[in-house]
This record gives C-alpha cells, structure tokens and sequence, in this order.
C-alpha cells in the first residue's frame, strides 16, 4: 500500500487496485478488489489505524467481479453505505447475472471466484451527483453501462477513474482494459469528457497512479481522438441526457 497524496492511499490486490479515503468523517473506499480478500483491506486499515468499522461508505465504480469481490461483506461488517450506478447495479445485487467473460478471462473468472451479491444503499441516476461531501459522481460508461468515475476535491482534484482509463507504460493515458468493455468506443468518448475536467493526480482499477498535472495526459488522449474520430464515434440517437441525481434503491 502506498499514500498517492495526503490521506489517500493505493493498496494493490494482484493485479486490481483499491482506494482508501480518509474525510473527516471516516474512511471512504473506492472499489473492494478480488473475492476473498477482505482480509488484506483490514490489515490496510490496520496500518492506517483504521478499524473496518471506520469504513463509511464505499464508491463502486462498476460491477466486474475485481471491483466488487469483497462489497457484501465489507458493507456486513462496516455498515457503511454502498453506492453504484442504477446501471450496473441488478449485477451487484444479483437481480441479473452479468455479461459472460469473453476469451482468457473466462478461466480467469474461474479462478478469482465469484462475489457475493449485496444490497445497494443509494445508486446513480445522473451525472455530476455529490453521493459523498467532497465527492463527485460522473458517469463514464463505455467499460460498463453503468461506469463512474470520482472526483474528489483534494490536493487540485484527484479521480478516480477506475477502468475507464489507464496509465500506459510510456506515461500517456490509455483505454482501461477492454477485452471486457461492453463499448469501447463510448469508453474512449468517456476519457474525452473526464479531460474537460480539471486535476491534479489520476488512480486508476489497473496500473500505476498520475501525479502532477494528470489531465494534460487525458486532454493529450482527447486531442488525439476528437469528436467526430471514428476511435470515439457518435453519440448514439435518444441516449438520454445527464441528470443531477443519487436515488436511494428503497425509495
């Protein structure tokens, strides 16, 4: 584990990526990693004098079983409120089964195991919502319908940009993993409007964080894949537009 800046921390559980948060009001976490590893969370915790039962909230940044392999029972153990996006959210609760895994990644799946399902406290229906103070919720699907990213107002703007980008080893900014993508040309539209945003530092599910200037590498992806690019397409007829909202599931 390592603090990418002040109070955020980056801990690696094989090849995916989870975030600790600390707010004034406890520990945000963004993502819970690969089934069976909560454990690995606690000692995190541990070493940041944190307890599970400081785990306030957790931000969900799409349904793949390496982002949510530990929710259910974090959110068991915790208490802490869950949030995801409306979109991916009957694959979190187990209301639907997700899109089978395509090529290599359907032994891969094997392996890893499958998350336990859990409710959702408050899901997404809208662009640029606050689900936490200092938070805000944007809607990046491409990777999933229902992909958000975070962007959390610390430090000039940190987001988290879970996998709709990456961080490739030249330093440019890239597509997040796209071998599971359900579109990766509206995940590539995705990276254009996170680069009309301003920030300092990027983390991302895959891959080494962005310190120092981190939009210039997806304003430098966005420049290179203008509107109009066939590597970005068209938005499609009556995609609906942006809201405001978070809604709680139960309302």
């Amino acid at each position: 584990m390592r603090e990418v800046v002040d109070g955020v921390f980056e801990l690696s559980l094989g090849f995916v990526n989870v975030h600790l948060v600390v707010t004034d009001d406890g520990v945000v976490l963004v993502d819970t990693g690969l089934p069976r590893n909560a454990k690995r969370i606690d000692r995190a915790l541990r070493d940041m004098r944190k307890t599970i039962g400081d785990v306030r909230v957790v931000l969900l940044t799409h349904h793949h079983v390496d982002h949510i392999g530990n929710v259910a029972d974090i959110r068991r153990r915790s208490g802490a409120r869950v949030v995801a996006h409306a979109a991916d959210a009957p694959v979190i609760t187990g209301a639907i089964t997700g899109e089978p895994p395509k090529g290599l990644a359907r032994f891969a799946v094997r392996l890893i195991g499958t998350p336990e399902p859990t409710k959702l406290d408050q899901l997404i229906t809208g662009d640029e919502s606050s689900p936490v103070p200092g938070f805000t919720a944007l809607h990046t699907p491409g990777h999933t319908r229902g992909h958000v990213s975070y962007l959390l107002e610390r430090d000039g703007g940190i987001l988290f940009a879970g996998d709709t980008a990456g961080h490739g080893r030249d330093g440019r900014v890239t597509l997040g993993p796209t071998q599971v993508s359900a579109d990766p040309t509206e995940q590539s539209r995705s990276i254009a409007k996170l680069a009309t945003h301003d920030f300092e530092h990027a983390v991302f599910g895959h891959g080494q964080a962005l310190t120092g200037r981190a939009v210039d590498r997806f304003r430098e992806y966005a420049g290179q894949h203008a509107p109009g690019d066939p590597a970005l397409g068209d938005p499609a007829p009556g995609d609906p537009a942006p809201g405001d909202g978070v809604s709680d599931p139960g309302a």
